[in-house]
């Protein structure tokens, strides 16, 4: 959270962000502090962020799933963008790990729809 607090000011005039796990080592209510945080410095640029936190993924605009696989000794990278739909499915996915169920498609669609939820006051 530092370094996001730190990196708004600089960020300036710069048209693309990326960040790649910047919410490492967090979760919970602070997780969701980091999504906002994050939304706030990406409002008007291009920005991609790396994630394995539902709290985070649920504050962006858009969501892509990377996949990796091997193949005849390579590893293939595979990036797709997700509909409405597979964003609350990955979303619950990342809420109950591989088991979906009806509760965890419930509350992925309740934090895609309201992200704020979960930030502390």
């Amino acid at each position: 959270m530092l370094a996001l607090k730190n990196a708004t000011p600089s960020a300036g005039d710069v048209p693309v962000l990326i960040f790649d796990e910047v919410d490492a080592g967090v979760g919970g209510g602070a997780a969701s502090a980091v999504g906002a945080k994050l939304k706030g410095v990406a409002a008007g640029r291009q920005s991609l962020c790396i994630t394995h936190l539902p709290q985070v993924a649920a504050f962006a605009d858009g969501h892509y799933h990377v996949a990796k696989q091997e193949r005849d000794g390579r590893t293939l990278t595979r990036l797709s963008k997700l509909d409405a739909e597979q964003r609350v499915q990955e979303m619950s996915r990342m809420l109950g790990g591989a088991q979906i169920t009806e509760k965890t498609l419930e509350h992925a669609r309740e934090m895609v729809s309201n992200p704020e939820m979960a930030c502390p006051s």
